[in-house]
């Protein structure tokens, strides 16, 4: 009977931050999340969170990988539980808490480049389908931008089609209703950063 209570179904869902943390991984399992996104999203004391995350990596079911001295926590693909978790918790996050959690990765992401970036599009590009998952528009002749894109490919942990455009060229290029431009801009769009008023047409 104590061995039963120790394995690794009974840890998981030992306590409201666990199971909430478990939604959030599991709701998204693309996507990774620093330790105060987590606590942000989840609404839980950044202690609670630490412990859990403790014990869900004792396990095994999720994973940490470290990127701009920030560690990212994210589901673990490969271990066995990983599918019929995403069957019970994919459905179980409500569309505006999704839309919250994918705006607040990426306001962080774009943290470290704010004064690079004069606009950002970030697209549902499907397996196979032509485009861009990210049109970058900003000043990248430090090549600031480009070394972004490629810390943000391994984020995701997979190859990403990106553009990065000066606001001169992409300003002048929808203003002619270039094709390319258009194309990006037509597409599943999960998000928009614009803090100039670039991309949404109300540049000064």
């Amino acid at each position: 009977m104590s061995k039963e209570s120790n394995t690794p179904v009974e840890k998981l869902f030992g306590s409201k931050t666990r199971a909430k943390l478990l939604q959030l991984f599991f709701s998204s399992p693309t996507k990774s999340f620093y330790i105060r996104e987590m606590t942000r999203v989840i609404d839980e004391q950044i202690n609670s969170v630490r412990r859990e995350l403790s014990n869900l990596e004792s396990i095994g079911i999720i994973k940490n990988e470290s990127f701009d001295n920030k560690v990212y926590y994210s589901a673990n693909s490969k271990h066995p539980f990983y599918r019929p978790m995403i069957e019970i918790f994919s459905k179980k996050i409500d569309s505006s808490r999704e839309h919250d959690i994918k705006e607040s990765t990426w306001s962080e992401y774009t943290r470290p480049v704010q004064k690079y970036l004069a606009g950002l599009v970030v697209t549902n590009r499907l397996p196979g389908q032509d485009g861009l998952d990210l049109l970058i528009i900003g000043n990248d002749r430090t090549k600031k931008l480009t070394r972004w894109a490629e810390v943000i490919e391994k984020k995701q942990g997979k190859t990403i089609n990106y553009a990065i455009m000066s606001p001169e060229d992409f300003t002048y290029r929808k203003s002619v209703h270039d094709r390319f431009v258009e194309d990006v801009l037509e597409m599943e769009i999960i998000e928009i950063i614009d803090p100039e008023g670039l991309i949404n047409g109300k540049e000064k």
